[in-house]
């Protein structure tokens, strides 16, 4: 007998409480574990991480490998990962079959941390989940452009894949509902519109009805950069994810940004 959906979400952050919404909307019994908490997997089927690897390697499975390995009715592992480990690829696009290559120590750990949980769930269904840059509600251009910090830096031709929360959680509750062979699979999470920064702020400004922010040359910008938004600046990619999308059986609800700014502004945003 099948035991009946329990899902335990490692991160009770932006992403894993959209999820585990989603998960609770459609009738799955929920709970959310933070790093103080020791969580009974007892009755586990389905197991996602949301939390970043530290220096010592990913901090769940270091105090919890042994009890995921043990769990008794656990059959699906994922885990939320960043695109940010296709390394940087001159603006060429990469898909699910394009071998790593991270160029930060971050984006390292991340693909070490990738490794870490495919081999923790050996012999149950494992998503790696690569995700592109996250937005949503109280995460948009909107809060800068608000509270005028908001920067159009003028860098021509370097883009950035985006990712709706709402899409994470859709793209999420797909895999889970699937009936899957044991076995890694690779998914990327980015919308179907690839686009400069400066764009995206352009357009939320539009929404607004504010002035659109003046241009900042990129190199007087790099000054003032934090070392997070440098890594990010250092990489130029496009991503695709038909493979994934035809996987899931799923289009996304926020294919550009456009679609999703303008719904989130509509729900008061």
């Amino acid at each position: 007998m099948t035991a009946a959906p329990r899902l335990l979400v490692f991160g009770p952050g932006y992403s894993g409480r959209a999820v585990a919404g989603a998960a609770e909307a459609a009738g799955w019994a929920v709970a959310l574990a933070g790093r103080a908490d020791a969580p009974d997997l007892g009755a586990v089927t389905h197991l996602l991480s949301t939390v970043p690897p530290g220096e010592d390697g990913d901090p769940v499975l270091a105090r919890f490998g042994a009890t995921i390995a043990a769990a008794p009715v656990l059959r699906w592992i994922g885990y939320l990962s960043t695109t940010g480990v296709y390394g940087d690829r001159a603006g060429a696009w990469v898909d699910e079959a394009t071998p790593p290559l991270p160029g930060s120590d971050r984006s390292r750990r991340r693909l070490a941390a990738e490794r870490e949980w495919e081999a923790a769930g050996a012999g149950r269904a494992v998503d790696i989940f690569r995700l592109a840059g996250i937005y949503g509600p109280g995460r948009t251009p909107f809060e800068d452009l608000r509270a005028g910090r908001a920067r159009r830096i003028n860098r021509p031709g370097h883009v950035f894949g985006r990712i709706h929360r709402d899409d994470i959680a859709r793209a999420v509750m797909a895999a889970m509902a699937q009936d899957r062979a044991p076995g890694v699979r690779v998914l990327n999470l980015s919308d179907d519109d690839p686009a400069e920064p400066q764009a995206v702020i352009a357009e939320a400004a539009r929404l607004l009805g504010l002035p659109v922010p003046p241009l900042v040359p990129f190199d007087a910008a790099w000054e003032s950069m934090s070392p997070m938004a440098r890594s990010f600046w250092a990489e130029n990619r496009k991503v695709d994810c038909r493979r994934t999308k035809s996987a899931l059986g799923i289009e996304w609800r926020y294919p550009s940004y456009r679609d999703g700014l303008r719904a989130i502004l509509a729900e008061g945003g």
